[in-house]
C-alpha cells in the first residue's frame, strides 16, 4: 500500500494473476521488515476481493471503485479541492446499483483488513513468546513485574481466592454485523493461520494454491451474502449472537488462562475467579421485548451450549482414554464409577475409563434433557440419572483424574481432562451469569400500584424521599405480601413481577450463579434500592426481615434475619448521579439492618458506574473526572463497611466501544483506576463491534482475557496506595469545571445544535437499521437528553467528528492556562503542572492517550461534507465552525501537554492500522453523504424500489464505516 496514494491501490494489492509462489516471510527480528507479513496478507486478500468484484460485476465496476479511491485519497492527503469537486460529480451521477456495489467493495476491504491485522497481532505475539520477550498487558509480563516487586506466589494466590473478574457481554442497539458474515470471516482467519503454517514449513506450491482457492471461495461467499438484515434483531437473535463466541473462544481459552496461572504459581490451587457475565435476555431497561420468557430462553440456551460442550469433551475423552486394566492399575473409586455406568459392551470390559466416561455422558445427556428439553446427539447408554449440580459432575471427573495421576498417567490429564474440569468449575451448567436490569421509574410504578391495590398508600409517588424510605422499611419488616388475591393488576406490573418470579425459579433450576445481580438504572435515591428489595420480597428472592428486633423489642432469631438471593446494584449514570453515589450508598447502609442483611447474603456490594450517559451529560473529561471522584468516595465508604461487616465493594464499569462511552485499552483503563478501588474485584461491559474485535479470534480473545487478569493483579498488588498529589486533584477539578461549561455551552445551549445533530449525522438513518432489539431513543422526541448514549456516540463516529470523545477539553485547558488573572509566569507553571500530571498520573495520561486516539480517527474535512446536508446552510456553517474551533483547541492542548504534534506517535500499531484502512473508510463516508442527500431530498413520487436501494446503500455504508473504525457506539 502506498502512503500517498500515487499508485493504484487495487493494482498494488491485486496483481493481475495470482502467483503460487509462497510469500517471503522476513526475519521477524528485523524491525523494518516486521510488518511485511501484514502487507502480504492485505495484498493477498485485496487481490482476491478484486478478482471477485471483476468476476461478478465486471471490469468497469472494478475501475469505478479504484477511481473513487484515488479521488478520496487525494482529498484526504493533499486536501485537493479539485479532487473533492470531481468526487462530488462522480458520486452524484452514480446509479443506485453502482453505488451499492462500490460501498460493498470498500466495506468488505475493511473487513478483510481487520482479519489480516488480527492475524498479524497473533503472529507478532507468537514471535515475542518464542524469544521469551514479555509484552505489555500480557499475564506473563504482569507476573514478572510482581516477582520483581517481591510479591510472593502465596500473596497472588490469596488475591485470586477472593477475586472476581468478569467481562459482561451486552446486546447493543448499534451492533451491525450479521452472524453469517462473522462466521465466513472466522473461516477466512483460520485459512490465514493455515497459510502461515504452510509457509513456515515450506509446503509445496499446490498446498498454497489450495489454501488460496479456499480463501477465494470464502470471499465469494461474502460477496454473494447480503450484509444487512431484512428484519430487526429479536432478543432471541441477540442471545444466539453472543453464544457464538463460546465454543471457540470462551469455553476453550478461559481454561488456558487458568493453566498459565497454575504454571506460574505451582503448588497453589487457583480459585475460579474469572467468569463470564451477560445482560442479553435480562436487560429490560428501555427494551419492552425482554420478558420473563426471554430470560428463561437465555438461560436455557446458555445451559445447552455448556452441556453440549461438556458432552463433546466427554466423548473425545472416551476416545483418548483407551487405557486397559490389563496394562495398569486403577483406583477403587474409578472402578466403582465404571461399574455404575451401565455399559455392558464386552469390547470395553477392560477399559474402565471409557466405561466411566460413557456413564458420565449418559448422566450429562439426562441433565441436558432435564434442564433444556433437548437431546444429546449420541447414546452408547440411554440418558439417565441427571446430575444434581455441576459439583457432582466435577467430582466424577476428579475421580478419573486422580486414578490417572496415581498410576503414572498424569500426561493424559493435561490435554483435555484438566481443561474440562476447569470449564465445569467456571461455567457450571449455566455458562454465564445473567444480570437483571430495569429503570428505577419502572420499579416505582410497580410499587405504587401494589400499594394502591393493597390500600397501604393511595399515592406513593407523591411522597417525599423521607416518607418513602420510612414506608418501604416498614413494609420490608412486615412478613406479609402486598399482592391481593383476586385483584386486577396492570400488564406492566404483572410483567415486572413475572421477571422476579422467573429469576427465583431459574436460580433453583440452573444454580445460584446463574442470576446474581439486579441492576437499577437511573439510581437517584435510597428508595430506588428499597423498592427493588420490596419486589424481591414479594416473590421469595428476599427472605426474613432486616429489622434486628421484633415487635416486642427482642432480637429476632437468626432464622428470621433478612437474606437476599440477588445483589442489588445501583447504576449511577449522569454527572449529578455520580456526585450522589457515595452519599446514597452511605444513607442506604445507615438504615437499620441493611449492612447485616448484606453481610448474611454474601457480603458483596456491586456498584455500577455509567460512562455513556455521564459523557453525554457533561463531556468526556468531566465524565471521567466525576467517575474517578465517585470511585474514591465509594472506596472510602466501603473501607469502613469492610472493617465493620466484611462487605466487599466491587465496581462494575459500564464501558462502551468508543472513548466517548468509556472505551479504550482495558489494561490502561484498569491501571488508571484510583488507588484502593480494584482490590481483585472488577466487572466491565463488552459491547458492539468490540465483542467481535476482541473475542471472534480465539488467540486474540485469550490475550484480551489475560489482559483483564493481568491489569487486575497489578492494580491490586502493585498500585500505589497514596492518593494523587493535591495539586493534581485541584487541577483536574478546575479542568473539569471548565470542560463541563464548554461542553454544555456547545451541546445544550447553542441555538440550533439539536437541528445540526439530526441533520449532519446519520442518526435518523441509524434508527431505521435492523441492528438491535432495543429502540434508539427512550422517548419519541428529538431531545438529546432522551436519546440513548449509544446511538449518540455512534452517529458522531459515523460522520467522523467523534465529538463525545474530545469535546470540552481544549477549552478547559485554554481556560486553565489563560483565565483572567493568570499572568505569563503562572500560565507557564500551570502548563508544567499539566505536563507532570501526564508523566506521573495514570488517570490523566490514559485520558490523554484516549483523546489522541479519538482525534486520529476523526476527520473534519469529511465532517464538513455532512454539515452541508443541512437545509439551513447558515446554521450548518455556524455550528460546524464552533465544532472545528473546539477540535483545534483540543489538538493544541494535547500537543502542548504531551509535546507530540503527530497523532498516535506513541501508538505505532494503531497508527499503522489507520494508515492502512483510512483510504478505504473515507470513500464510504463520501458515498454515505451523497446517499443521505438523495434520501432526504427525494421527491414524493420517487419509485419505492429506488428509495429502498438508497436506504440499503446508506445502511451498508454504516456497516462498512463501523467495521473500518472497529467500533460503533
Amino acid at each position: 500500500m502506498t502512503r500517498h496514494g500515487s499508485a493504484s491501490c487495487f493494482e498494488v494489492l491485486m496483481p493481475a494473476r495470482p502467483s503460487p509462489t509462497p510469500p517471503t516471510r522476513p526475519d521477524p527480528s528485523d524491525a523494518a521488515e516486521k510488518n511485511r507479513p501484514l502487507v502480504d496478507d492485505i495484498r493477498l486478500l485485496g487481490r482476491l476481493l478484486g478478482d471477485v468484484i471483476r468476476e461478478h460485476e465486471g471490469q468497469e465496476a472494478y475501475a469505478l471503485v479504484e477511481r473513487i479511491r484515488q479521488l478520496s485519497v487525494a482529498f484526504r492527503l493533499r486536501r485537493d479541492a479539485g479532487a473533492g469537486r470531481a468526487l462530488d460529480r462522480l458520486l452524484k451521477n452514480l446509479s443506485g446499483d453502482a453505488t451499492v456495489n462500490v460501498i460493498r467493495a470498500f466495506s468488505y476491504f475493511s473487513h478483510l483488513a481487520n482479519i489480516a491485522e488480527d492475524r498479524h497481532h497473533v503472529r507478532r505475539r507468537e514471535h515475542h513468546e518464542s524469544r521469551g520477550d514479555l509484552q505489555e498487558g500480557s499475564l506473563a509480563m504482569s507476573l514478572a513485574r510482581l516477582a520483581r516487586a517481591d510479591v510472593r506466589a502465596d500473596d497472588i494466590a490469596a488475591v485470586l481466592r477472593q477475586a472476581y473478574v468478569s467481562p459482561v457481554l451486552t446486546a447493543h442497539p448499534t451492533e451491525v454485523q450479521r452472524k453469517s458474515i462473522l462466521d465466513a470471516e472466522r473461516a477466512l482467519a483460520e485459512l490465514l493461520t493455515e497459510r502461515d503454517e504452510l509457509t513456515r514449513r515450506a509446503a509445496p506450491a499446490a498446498d498454497l494454491e489450495d489454501n488460496e482457492a479456499l480463501m477465494r471461495s470464502r470471499i465469494t461467499q461474502l460477496w454473494q451474502t447480503r450484509m444487512l438484515r431484512f428484519a430487526k434483531l429479536t432478543v432471541a437473535d441477540e442471545i444466539e449472537n453472543a453464544l457464538a463466541y463460546y465454543p471457540s473462544t470462551f469455553l476453550r481459552q478461559i481454561p488456558r488462562v487458568y493453566r498459565q496461572l497454575e504454571r506460574a504459581l505451582p503448588g497453589h490451587e487457583i480459585a475460579p475467579f474469572l467468569r463470564m457475565g451477560h445482560w442479553i435476555g435480562g436487560d429490560r431497561d428501555g427494551n419492552p421485548f425482554v420478558t420473563a420468557d426471554t430470560l428463561t430462553l437465555a438461560l436455557s440456551r446458555q445451559s445447552e451450549v455448556a452441556l453440549r460442550f461438556f458432552l463433546t469433551e466427554c466423548h473425545l475423552l472416551g476416545g483418548e482414554l483407551s487405557v486397559s486394566g490389563t496394562r495398569t492399575g486403577m483406583t477403587d473409586a474409578l472402578l466403582a464409577l465404571a461399574d455404575r455406568a451401565g455399559d455392558t459392551n464386552p469390547h470395553r470390559d477392560d477399559e474402565p475409563y471409557r466405561r466411566s466416561l460413557i456413564g458420565l455422558y449418559s448422566r450429562l445427556a439426562a441433565t441436558l434433557a432435564e434442564l433444556t428439553g433437548t437431546e444429546a446427539l449420541r447414546h452408547a447408554v440411554p440418558p439417565r440419572n441427571p446430575y444434581g449440580s455441576p459439583a457432582d459432575f466435577l467430582a466424577d471427573l476428579q475421580v478419573i483424574a486422580r486414578s490417572l495421576q496415581a498410576h503414572q498417567a498424569q500426561a493424559l490429564v493435561q490435554p483435555r481432562l484438566a481443561p474440562l474440569m476447569r470449564a465445569v468449575q467456571v461455567f457450571g451448567f449455566h455458562l454465564a451469569t445473567i444480570d437483571l436490569r430495569q429503570s428505577s421509574d419502572q420499579h416505582e410504578a410497580v410499587v405504587a400500584e401494589l400499594l394502591r391495590r393493597s390500600r397501604v398508600e393511595p399515592d406513593y409517588r407523591s411522597l417525599n424521599e423521607g416518607a418513602r424510605q420510612a414506608l418501604l422499611m416498614r413494609l420490608l419488616n412486615d412478613t406479609r405480601a402486598l399482592r391481593v388475591q383476586g385483584a386486577t393488576y396492570s400488564e406492566h406490573t404483572l410483567g415486572e413481577l413475572a421477571i422476579f418470579e422467573a429469576a427465583h425459579s431459574l436460580r433453583q433450576r440452573f444454580g445460584r450463579e446463574s442470576i446474581r445481580h439486579y441492576i437499577i438504572s437511573h439510581t437517584e435515591s435510597v428508595s430506588d434500592l428499597l423498592e427493588v428489595l420490596l419486589l424481591m420480597k414479594e416473590v421469595g428472592l428476599m427472605r426474613g426481615t432486616p429489622d434486628p428486633a421484633d415487635d416486642t423489642g427482642e432480637p429476632h432469631a437468626e432464622d428470621f434475619a433478612a437474606r437476599c438471593d440477588l445483589i442489588v446494584v445501583p447504576l449511577f449514570e449522569t454527572i449529578a448521579d455520580l456526585r450522589q453515589a457515595a452519599p446514597i450508598m452511605a444513607a442506604y447502609y445507615a438504615l437499620p439492618g441493611i449492612a447485616d442483611m448484606v453481610r448474611r447474603s454474601g457480603a458483596e456490594q456491586d456498584v455500577m458506574l455509567g460512562y455513556s450517559d455521564s459523557n453525554k451529560d457533561g463531556g468526556t473529561f468531566t465524565s471521567n473526572w466525576e467517575l474517578y471522584r465517585a470511585e474514591v468516595e465509594l472506596a472510602r465508604l466501603f473501607t469502613g463497611l469492610k472493617a465493620s461487616h466484611g462487605i466487599q465493594l466491587r465496581l462494575f464499569h459500564g464501558r462502551g466501544g468508543t472513548v466517548g462511552r468509556g472505551g479504550g485499552p482495558s489494561f490502561q483503563a484498569i491501571l488508571a483506576q484510583p488507588p484502593g478501588t480494584v482490590n481483585g474485584q472488577i466487572r466491565l461491559t463488552e459491547q458492539g463491534e468490540v465483542i467481535a474485535s476482541k473475542y471472534a479470534h480465539p488467540e486474540i480473545g485469550r490475550r484480551n482475557l489475560e489482559t483483564l487478569v493481568a491489569a487486575t493483579l497489578e492494580a491490586t498488588l502493585l498500585h500505589p496506595t497514596r492518593a494523587a498529589p493535591r495539586a493534581f486533584l485541584d487541577a483536574a477539578q478546575a479542568l473539569s469545571d471548565a470542560s463541563f461549561a464548554a461542553y454544555r455551552r456547545l451541546v445544550y445551549e447553542t441555538p440550533g445544535f439539536t437541528d445540526y445533530f439530526f441533520g449532519a449525522t446519520p442518526i435518523r438513518e441509524i434508527a431505521e437499521l435492523n441492528i438491535g432489539s432495543r429502540p434508539a431513543s427512550r422517548k419519541a422526541t428529538r431531545a438529546i437528553e432522551d436519546l440513548r448514549a449509544i446511538p449518540w456516540s455512534f452517529s458522531w463516529g459515523q460522520c467522523r467528528v467523534a465529538l463525545p470523545g474530545w469535546c470540552g477539553f481544549g477549552s478547559a485547558v485554554e481556560h486553565f492556562l489563560h483565565a483572567p488573572g493568570v499572568d505569563e509566569a503562572e500560565s507557564a507553571r500551570r502548563l508544567a503542572l499539566l505536563q507532570r500530571m501526564h508523566r506521573q498520573w495514570p488517570f490523566f495520561s490514559t485520558l490523554l492517550s484516549n483523546l489522541d486516539m479519538v482525534l486520529a480517527k476523526s476527520d473534519l474535512s469529511i465532517a464538513a461534507r455532512y454539515a452541508d446536508l443541512l437545509d439551513d446552510r447558515r446554521l450548518g456553517r455556524r455550528i460546524f465552525r464552533a465544532i472545528r474551533s473546539e477540535w483545534e483547541a483540543t489538538a493544541r492542548a494535547l500537543q502542548r501537554i504531551t509535546g507530540r504534534g503527530d497523532r498516535l506517535s506513541g501508538n505505532a500499531s494503531l497508527a499503522r492500522s489507520l494508515e492502512h484502512r483510512l483510504p478505504y473508510i473515507d470513500p464510504l463516508n463520501h458515498l454515505q453523504v451523497e446517499l443521505m442527500r438523495r434520501y432526504r431530498t427525494r421527491r414524493p413520487d420517487t419509485p419505492e424500489a429506488e428509495v429502498q436501494r438508497i436506504q440499503r446503500g446508506i445502511h451498508l455504508s454504516i456497516n462498512g464505516i463501523a467495521a473500518g473504525l472497529r467500533n460503533t457506539g
